[in-house]
């Protein structure tokens, strides 16, 4: 890790991506669950691109938010054991923080006040969602639109157990319409879909 002691404040520590991936792979074995971590990593550092943020911080963050799901999947363990082990190692809190903030048993000591929390927030469950779709679709995220997502965002009994109600509060943190939200994330996502098993050559 990179050593940092910004002005007036307690030394931490950076995480780099490649020390994020070892810890994800350490707890995460499920192939499902790493490719979902991919792909919100993306849409973070798409929208850290768009808001003029750090890219690195926002897509480390993105890569490690489910980290500890497999091992504790159940709340509140989940993200607070994570939280636990990022301290351990002197994670930044901002990293730590935005983690603990895309669960709602923790939004009383974790509000969603700060661009990268909200930003988390909104790109996780869309995130699932549009790899939800993507997997019915012959060419995959190919040619994906918003209205795509809106479509299947209507019919209750597909990928039921990804909130709606989520994805559109994402977008209003935001301050986006709802399409060009769930535009960002595709063509986020459209950037690593080989890594995502959704590029249009790996189902021909």
């Amino acid at each position: 890790m990179r050593f940092r002691e910004p002005p007036g404040s307690v030394k931490y520590w950076h995480m780099t991506r490649d020390e994020a991936l070892a810890l994800l792979r350490e707890y995460t074995k499920s192939e499902s669950l790493l490719k979902h971590a991919f792909a919100v990593e993306a849409a973070m550092r798409g929208y850290a691109g768009r808001f003029g943020e750090n890219v690195e911080t926002w897509g480390i963050t993105g890569l490690i938010h489910d980290f500890d799901y497999e091992r504790w999947p159940q709340p509140p363990e989940h993200t607070r054991q994570g939280a636990r082990i990022l301290r351990e190692r002197g994670v930044d809190e901002e990293i730590v923080g935005a983690i603990l903030s895309h669960a709602d048993w923790n939004w009383e000591q974790y509000p969603m006040d700060r661009p990268l929390r909200k930003t988390l927030f909104a790109v996780d469950e869309l995130c699932g969602f549009i790899t939800a779709v993507a997997y019915v679709r012959p060419e995959k995220l190919e040619g994906m639109s918003p209205s795509s997502v809106l479509k299947k965002m209507k019919h209750k009994a597909f990928a039921a157990a990804v909130s709606r109600e989520d994805i559109e509060r994402g977008a209003q943190l935001l301050g986006l319409p709802l399409s060009e939200h769930i535009q960002n994330a595709i063509a986020a996502m459209h950037g690593v879909a080989k890594e995502l098993g959704l590029a249009s050559s790996q189902v021909r």
